[in-house]
């Protein structure tokens, strides 16, 4: 290979993306065929369970989604009545968005299935590349929320 080609296989955030894709849509077929999910709804409905009431401001920023796709998904849960949407007091033009009961009973079932299927992904590690992993990813983490723009 040249000096000027790009080796993708070996260049890091080609190398993550891959991943995460696969990892994602592997795991996207799991919600899909239980759940009738699409990624953004399944991602919004985990972010309302884990956090409870948030803005699509606030689920854009914490999702890395963008403001469309977040759209799209509250009002396709919106239409299953398992998201319900409130008009900020203060200021008209937010919208808190929170789950109902219903999407609260859906989020609790498909906890242990999420958990199950990262417990599955993680078994094919040793329990040194499992934790070699989680340190890698927490410092690229880190080091993405302080440095890279």
């Amino acid at each position: 290979m040249s000096e000027d080609a790009l080796d993708l296989e070996t260049f890091l955030p080609y190398r993550l993306n891959r991943l995460a894709e696969a990892v994602g849509r592997r795991f996207s077929r799991v919600y899909k065929e239980r759940y009738g999910l699409t990624r953004p709804e399944w991602r919004l409905l985990a972010t309302l369970g884990q956090h409870g009431t948030m803005t699509a401001t606030d689920i854009c920023a914490h999702s890395s989604m963008h403001k469309t796709k977040v759209s799209r998904a509250v009002v396709s849960l919106e239409q299953r009545r398992w998201l319900v949407r409130q008009t900020h007091r203060g200021d008209r033009r937010i919208e808190n968005l929170s789950l109902t009961k219903a999407g609260i009973a859906v989020y609790r079932e498909m906890v242990p299935v999420a958990r199950e299927f990262e417990s599955r992904l993680l078994s094919a590690l040793a329990p040194k590349e499992r934790s070699a992993a989680a340190a890698g990813l927490e410092a690229l983490e880190r080091l993405n929320r302080s440095q890279i723009g």
